[in-house]
């Protein structure tokens, strides 16, 4: 262990015996450590509710007390501290019932100087890949967390509500929209928000593997149950217990599937491939698809049961075209993501680029307009990005007549959504030229500050996402 590392290292000795506490702290002081000792369970706890530790060397056999007691106080209280428990009575039971109660280590007294070293190493490389993988998971949490998903249009409002209300809750969910619309990041928004978003989450692509192989990654299997099989399997569904799992163009599942589906979602059982014995799981499951379910079950390409099942609560997202006012606040958040993670700088795009995003079609979507930023970035010369950096397919859109709007269901807008849009837009280019100062912005639209608030409530423009994207 360098001694960088001892220097900063922080370590508390619990064991009974007086004269080994001594002279281990002693001898591990010399070494470079900071050390505290404490000689029974209540003054181990009275030195980790006052101080901070990397590591604690506890003894398994603290008098009456037992060391394990003292093992789940850390786990529970400071779980960014590691312990090794020390013993003289080891066995494998011992060894192996430690480590299940997450003990880092395990040393059999009496101790030797390099294996106690050893230890304390061993343990702070665990802590320190703990520690790695906390700073991870909270990335991701913000990543997937509802808040980075970027949106002030009325309908993507009204899904953000959605997820608040239904996080908590273990009803299935379904993710209808077209492709490209972002389902995945919904479905991962939903296990982040909710009490589950400690356990994992399990994303499984329906539409990427065939009938038998979809099956075995799914509900696993066991050896020999087909020509390749020569391990068991866990599935997917015990991988997410306690968690979350994701169903992807869940359309796709053929009909047999659709059956042991159905079974899982009402009963939470099911049987790996080949196997008889019968599995529970406590996943909570979302599932997502670009088709028209309704449609499907009509042609008998969809078990009505199953559909009536998975539909208990259904997220439509809107597509891109439906809601052209998010444009530019997606295409700045999108170039601020490239360019920091390619360590460049550009001032945005300039309104000739922009009035082209805003008047493209978007058959692809986010995840299009999200390509077409990440080309503009990679492949711009100048500080501001033009229509001559953008795809000829997307700079080339000019203003058209009005199209009417058309949803994924099929449905016509109403005279009243469809001028939502424009008014939207005129709003929003108002607030942006105040630096979203609505008194100036009523002002300059030439009407009254109630209205415009409850304009801006209406069309979802009453939060300051969009201001703080363009900053």
């Amino acid at each position: 262990m360098s001694k960088a590392i001892q220097k900063q290292t922080r370590l508390l000795i619990v064991d009974d015996d007086q004269h080994l506490l001594q002279s281990m702290g002693q001898w591990l002081e010399t070494q470079g450590f900071a050390i505290q000792v404490a000689s029974n369970v209540k003054e181990a706890k009275t030195r980790l509710a006052n101080d901070t530790f990397d590591v604690a060397l506890i003894d398994l056999r603290l008098g009456d007390e037992d060391g394990f007691e003292l093992l789940e106080f850390c786990k529970n209280s400071v779980p960014q501290m590691v312990a090794i428990l020390m013993t003289g009575y080891a066995n494998i039971d011992t060894g192996v019932e430690a480590m299940r109660r997450g003990a880092a280590d395990l040393l059999t007294k009496p101790l030797i100087d390099d294996e106690l070293l050893m230890g304390i190493e061993r343990a702070m490389s665990q802590r320190q890949v703990v520690e790695e993988n906390r700073n991870l998971k909270a990335q991701l949490d913000h990543k997937f967390d509802k808040t980075n998903i970027v949106g002030t249009d009325f309908r993507m409002q009204k899904i953000f509500d959605m997820i608040d209300n239904i996080a908590n809750t273990k009803a299935t969910v379904l993710i209808t929209g077209e492709s490209g619309t972002g389902k995945s990041l919904i479905a991962r928004a939903i296990h982040q928000k909710s009490n589950r978003k400690d356990g994992p989450f399990v994303e499984v692509a329906c539409g990427a593997l065939p009938e038998n192989l979809l099956e075995s990654e799914l509900f696993g299997h066991v050896a020999g149950s087909f020509t390749g099989a020569t391990a068991n399997k866990e599935g997917k569904f015990q991988q997410a217990h306690g968690g979350t799992i994701f169903l992807d163009e869940i359309g796709t599942a053929s009909p047999g599937l659709q059956v042991k589906l159905l079974r899982v979602l009402q009963e939470f059982e099911f049987e790996q491939v080949g196997g008889t014995k019968t599995f529970r799981t406590d996943a909570r499951v979302v599932l997502a698809t670009n088709e028209d379910l309704e449609q499907c079950v009509a042609e008998n390409r969809f078990r009505q049961d199953l559909y009536y099942r998975i539909n208990v609560i259904n997220l439509l997202l809107p597509s891109l075209r439906e809601r052209p006012s998010d444009v530019p606040m997606l295409a700045m958040h999108f170039l601020k993501k490239v360019c920091q993670e390619e360590g460049r700088s550009l001032e945005g795009f300039n309104d000739q680029a922009i009035h082209a995003l805003r008047n493209y079609d978007w058959p692809g979507n986010v995840r299009e307009l999200q390509n077409v930023v990440e080309r503009a970035v990679l492949l711009g010369k100048g500080p501001e990005l033009g229509v001559s950096d953008l795809p000829s397919h997307v700079g080339t859109v000019t203003q058209s007549s009005p199209q009417i709007s058309v949803s994924a269901t099929g449905k016509r807008q109403t005279l009243k959504e469809a001028l939502e849009g424009p008014e939207r837009v005129i709003i929003l280019q108002c607030l942006q030229e105040n630096n979203w100062n609505r008194n100036e912005t009523a002002d300059q639209l030439g009407i009254n500050r109630t209205t415009l608030y409850k304009k801006m409530k209406k069309l979802g423009l009453d939060t300051p996402e969009y201001a703080q994207m363009i900053e």
